[in-house]
């Protein structure tokens, strides 16, 4: 959730003169159960970073904010301050649109509002740029490798799908069908939501492929995945990798989970990926295509200093 919002701040300060600052918060275990209305600054856990500025220092031009816990503050920002905050929230909140300045949202999430920007996936902090500058310090790793090179995605469990040991078996075998048919390398990496079965039995039965499995250990080497792809293997399980694997212009393969409900919001963000020509459903081949890379980040971005331009806002020169 961080890349979220941290990826709409970068996307903005590459358009105009800003400085970044990112605030960390969490509410103590005794009040985070409550509704966002009952939540009081006084109920956050003191480890967590303080949200507002204090006594004399200014308010920033610009808040944004991402997640549950931050939605009670993203309201008291924009009354703290007097108006003095642009308030911008990412993922539909599920609360009253009216309480932020802008709010944007998921495409697939169907939120409709005045304030609402609606985009493919979330916001990210995927550009080329950022590729292109993480793959130098894994090239020892990478270079030697055989094309095509196809990096494999795997998310977890989760309330809409689940990744069993047997299922990620079967994942494995026709990921390493596929792989060994062109004779490629394989990139793969887990999330933190990957079962820890399912994580062993993959890495088992795939490390005789040459490439690399990343353990977890180590600099992430994922945006050098990304960069040196020939192809982009995604769990079904995950709007955030989707949105970010079709932002490199590379095909992606969207890789099946099993269905703990139905699918709803991902089935709508798979076919407007698939609308765009960047998304397939993973049919054991490789097969090679090329559409526009997604750049919603970008169009976010623009459309926050639109909006603060519209309400004679300055420009931003803090989060």
């Amino acid at each position: 959730m961080e890349n979220q919002a941290l990826g709409l701040a970068e996307a903005i300060a590459r358009l105009t003169p800003a400085e970044i600052t990112v605030k960390r918060v969490r509410w103590r275990r005794a009040f985070d159960w409550l509704p966002v209305g009952l939540k009081s600054p006084g109920m956050l856990d003191p480890a967590g970073d303080a949200p507002f500025p204090t006594e004399g220092q200014p308010w920033p031009d610009l808040w944004i904010a991402t997640g549950r816990a931050t939605l009670p503050l993203s309201l008291a920002a924009r009354r703290l301050s007097g108006g003095r905050t642009f308030v911008v929230q990412t993922q539909d909140p599920r609360i009253d649109p009216a309480g932020f300045d802008l709010i944007v949202a998921p495409a697939h999430d169907g939120l409709t509002a005045p304030n609402v920007v609606s985009i493919t996936g979330s916001p990210h902090r995927i550009t080329p740029g950022a590729l292109a500058a993480a793959a130098p310090a894994f090239a020892d790793r990478l270079d030697a490798l055989s094309r095509p090179r196809v990096t494999v995605l795997i998310g977890g469990r989760s309330k809409a799908f689940d990744l069993t040991e047997d299922h990620a078996l079967a994942l494995a075998d026709r990921i390493e069908a596929a792989v060994r048919a062109v004779g490629g390398a394989l990139l793969l990496s887990f999330s933190r939501r990957t079962p820890a079965l399912a994580r062993a039995a993959m890495t088992t039965r795939l490390s005789d492929l040459p490439g690399w499995i990343w353990d977890g250990s180590g600099p992430n080497p994922m945006f050098a995945f990304l960069e040196t792809a020939d192809h982009i293997l995604v769990t079904e399980d995950s709007a955030n990798m989707a949105a970010e694997a079709a932002s490199t212009g590379k095909p992606v393969h969207i890789l099946p989970m099993i269905a703990r409900k139905p699918p709803g919001k991902f089935a709508r963000l798979h076919a407007d990926l698939a609308k765009r020509g960047a998304a397939r459903p993973f049919d054991d081949v490789l097969e090679t295509w090329t559409y526009p890379p997604l750049a919603e980040t970008d169009r976010a971005a623009r459309a926050v200093l639109k909006a603060m331009d519209r309400r004679n806002f300055p420009g931003p020169q803090s989060r």
